[in-house]
């Protein structure tokens, strides 16, 4: 049940009522605590919600970004790029690292008069603000509580769904342009599906949320490509066999025109720090991405075919030069972020929450080392992205806490032998790993571990240890903590 509804409803207020709606893949529990039943989600139930809203996922041309890893790295990428171009953009991503907000972005130039401003012009793209959010999250809600009052709804809608239907508000109240939808699990029953998308977009595929998806590669591509529409067009890149076959035989069934981007990845091998040249409507540009990891490269590809393709047939104003841009201003945190704290070691945050974001992270850290000299220069007071990040030779700890849900054993059977020492975290989550499973699961690997009370000691046990280099990973709701924790540090020692 939602808390009670003060006279002058705040922002406070909606994110206590928002957050009584969590669990958010099952109804409420029964009687004395009884397991809760899982929700079964359904497109109509979101239709029903946004007619009665006005349809405001009509009023604007979207793409939609489905697939296990890279999603929301391909989504901002695009996001940043049409933003470049001088259009007014609307971002929705999940889940957050700190803040809600962070879901619903706006990204507009600064003097919007379209393609061709200079680059000191473009400012970061804004969260929805607070009192915004207020607003539309208690139009939302008291929608839906008529609309299940009046039994056109069988149940409240999720967190998701309310969230979802929040951001088409308040993209078509915006006015925005476009919209670059991140699909928040699966694609077919996933609410961002209920818009029309111009674009279908499904980056990598892996085994990842197998009691919703389904338990092969081929049932989980099956459920990404219900974001593909009859006659529509299809943005991916060669993966693994299954996900090929399963893609390819949903796309023919509803004639789709498949594009790969695979002519936009390096075809080298360039360090995961290293900018390289793509060839893009007819001109040359360079790549250089903010965002490090040779894994990113697939990622922007996929976001330079999906900007060519808006360019060359749905009429946007992207030029060769918006697409370098773009890509050089994408913000996209806690991805092989880098954190500087004066006179402390190195700070690598990471979100790999499965056993594919966690190999990339391995990849990642395995093919840099770090410029010892480097490590003080002038912007090492501001959080950046990793460039040089990884020397065996050095002492290690890894900070690490995952879901339940999650593999837990194959995740730290990839990590934890790159590492010294491993601290294990717990995280604010209904659905955390107890502590007790993590240390089971470090003891097998053999990396000697401590286990922490909260995130705050896990990063002090961590600089006991005077390690060179701390990385935190495996949950996104680690990072998001930890990285508050550590941009708050940072601010006060400025």
């Amino acid at each position: 049940m939602s808390p009670t509804l003060a006279s002058n409803p705040t922002y406070e207020d909606a994110i206590a009522h928002l957050s009584a709606l969590i669990p958010e893949l099952f109804t409420a529990a029964g009687p004395a605590g009884s397991t809760p039943h899982r929700r079964k989600f359904s497109l109509a139930e979101i239709g029903t919600l946004s007619a009665a809203l006005g349809d405001p996922h009509t009023q604007f041309p979207s793409v939609l970004v489905a697939g296990t890893n890279g999603k929301g790295s391909t989504a901002s990428t695009l996001a940043s790029i049409a933003r470049a171009a001088g259009l007014r953009v609307g971002l929705y991503t999940s889940p957050h690292l700190e803040r809600v907000n962070e879901r619903i972005k706006l990204l507009t130039p600064q003097n919007p008069g379209g393609p061709g401003l200079a680059p000191e012009t473009w400012v970061s793209a804004t969260d929805i603000p607070d009192q915004t959010f207020a607003r539309l999250y208690f139009r939302v809600e008291q929608t839906a509580q008529q609309l299940v009052a009046e039994s056109r709804l069988p149940a409240f809608p999720s967190y998701f769904e309310l969230l979802t239907a929040l951001a088409f508000l308040y993209f078509a109240e915006s006015k925005v342009d476009l919209a670059v939808l991140e699909v928040g699990m699966g694609g077919r029953l996933d609410a961002t599906n209920l818009v029309d998308p111009i674009l279908s977009v499904i980056t990598d595929i892996s085994l990842d949320h197998q009691e919703w998806l389904g338990s092969t590669i081929d049932l989980i591509a099956r459920e990404k490509a219900g974001i593909l529409r009859p006659n529509g067009t299809l943005i991916t890149l060669p993966q693994h066999p299954e996900a090929n076959q399963a893609l390819g035989e949903v796309a023919t069934g509803l004639n789709v025109r498949a594009i790969s981007a695979a002519e936009y990845v390096p075809n080298f091998s360039p360090s995961p720090t290293d900018s390289y040249p793509i060839r893009i409507l007819n001109a040359q540009i360079l790549v250089d991405s903010p965002l490090k990891g040779t894994h990113q490269h697939r990622n922007i590809a996929l976001a330079v075919a999906s900007a060519v393709e808006l360019a060359q047939n749905h009429n946007f104003p992207i030029t060769p030069a918006a697409i370098a841009q773009g890509i050089h201003t994408t913000d996209w945190p806690g991805r092989l972020e880098r954190i500087a704290l004066p006179n402390q070691p190195e700070f690598i945050l990471d979100v790999a929450h499965n056993p594919a974001g966690a190999w990339a992270l391995r990849s990642a850290l395995n093919t840099s080392t770090p410029d010892r000299e480097n490590t003080n220069r002038e912007d090492a007071d501001a959080p950046h992205l990793a460039s040089e990040m990884w020397d065996s030779t050095l002492f290690q700890v890894l900070i690490f806490a995952c879901l339940r849900d999650k593999p837990l054993r194959e995740m730290t059977q990839i990590l934890f032998p790159l590492f010294d020492h491993v601290i294990l975290a717990p995280i604010h989550s209904p659905r955390a790993t107890e502590v007790a499973d993590l240390l089971a699961a470090a003891e097998a690997t053999g990396v000697p571990s401590t286990p922490a009370a909260t995130v705050a000691e896990a990063i002090q046990t961590a600089l006991n240890l005077n390690p060179a280099r701390i990385v935190i990973s495996g949950s996104v709701y680690l990072v998001g903590e930890a990285r508050a924790l550590l941009l708050h540090h940072k601010a006060q020692n400025l």
